[in-house]
């Protein structure tokens, strides 16, 4: 796992990832049109006007864990021990961190509704814990506390209110997988026999918790970096048997490789990343999938620089955003040519069955996309 901000090269990426968005094209009328989606296709159009609605959060956390429910109510998680949800679109949010937790990096969390949530926290041995809540984070029971020294647990997703992964760094040469049945109460390890062996110096990285993501009730897709090849790990099993492609995202250093990725369905998928180091070059910062995550090809124009996050359009086939710290991006094809649109910074970005888009990312950045 990666937690940006580490100095050591041998897993240092994975735990290395310690405004109004101009008149520009947006891929789908789904940011722009309140209300519920619809099963049909959103068609490409320009809105008036729109863009990310800054939300006061009251602190100066950095926010990579994002788990946007509705228009309404959403929970972001990150630095020092830090969970914030909202129930009335962002207008303000409710402190409901884990009593105890402000030590502790959290970097993923996944929401059921506006009560259930599941939330990760990264680290070296102890530090990798995983945190359940039931009625809005008034209470939390720690469901999981890593012992192994040798893991270090970056990514989590759930195919459904029950069913859950989260995902290590590799541990004895192959990534660790922890998997639940009981929406979070409880977890376990899987055998490893099925995860094919890792490359020397690769895992994953904690920057937006998308490098564990799943699409339907059993597929669930794994992006590395920091090794000589860039790789998406995919699972049709939920989490047992696992075959590995590469993906053209540069990789080569521990600061590089694929950072995020976003499944619409068991086939058609967005992976991004680059490099995080500031300043640094990221050419070839997105590739796509239409077959599964069996081949992936690169962008033809992707975006200029790092992205961490991505996530695509409610209502659209087509349209996708990617965001990282010098921006936003939008595609109106499906990854294949992506346009800055914003030049704000966000980790990740999340968004919703009835239309709304989030972003959040350092110093308590929170961001609704808004209709102007």
């Amino acid at each position: 796992m990666k937690s940006l901000g580490k100095t050591r090269r041998s897993r240092s990426v994975g735990r290395a990832v310690s405004v109004g968005l101009c008149g520009a094209a947006l891929a789908a009328t789904a940011l722009a049109l309140p209300g519920p989606a619809q099963a049909a296709p959103a068609p490409v159009s320009q809105p008036q006007h729109g863009g990310w609605d800054l939300k006061g959060s009251g602190t100066d956390a950095r926010f990579r864990g994002l788990a946007a429910v509705s228009r309404d109510t959403a929970w972001v998680a990150g630095a020092k021990g830090t969970v914030l949800r909202t129930s009335d679109g962002g207008d303000s949010w409710r402190d409901v961190s884990p009593p105890g937790a402000g030590e502790l990096e959290f970097r993923d969390i996944e929401a059921f509704d506006g009560r259930r949530a599941v939330v990760l926290a990264i680290g070296e041995g102890e530090a990798s814990r995983v945190f359940r809540t039931a009625d809005g984070g008034a209470t939390w029971t720690e469901s999981f506390r890593n012992t192994d020294p040798k893991a270090f647990y970056d990514c989590m997703t759930f195919f459904d209110r029950r069913h859950g992964l989260a995902m290590s760094d590799p541990v004895n040469g192959k990534y660790r997988i922890l998997s639940t049945a009981d929406g979070g109460r409880s977890w376990k390890v899987l055998p490893d026999k099925g995860m094919p062996a890792a490359q020397e110096g690769e895992s994953g990285f904690a920057a937006s918790g998308q490098c564990l993501v799943s699409s339907g009730p059993r597929d669930v897709w794994l992006a590395t970096g920091g090794a000589a090849r860039a790789r998406v790990l995919h699972s049709a099993d939920r989490g047992r048997t696992w075959s590995a492609t590469d993906a053209p995202i540069p990789a080569g250093d521990p600061a590089r490789g694929v950072f995020g990725l976003a499944f619409r369905d068991r086939t058609h998928g967005i992976a991004v990343g680059g490099d995080y180091r500031a300043g640094q070059p990221s050419p070839k910062a997105a590739a796509t999938t239409g077959d599964g995550g069996r081949s992936w090809t690169t962008s033809a124009a992707p975006p200029p620089a790092y992205r961490s996050g991505v996530a695509w359009l409610p209502g659209s086939r087509r349209g996708a955003l990617a965001v990282g710290p010098t921006g936003t991006d939008v595609t109106a094809d499906g990854g294949r040519s992506w346009r800055t649109i914003d030049t704000g910074s966000y980790d990740t970005v999340d968004c919703t069955r009835d239309r709304a888009c989030w972003a959040s990312g350092e110093k308590g950045r929170i961001a609704r996309w808004e209709r102007g």
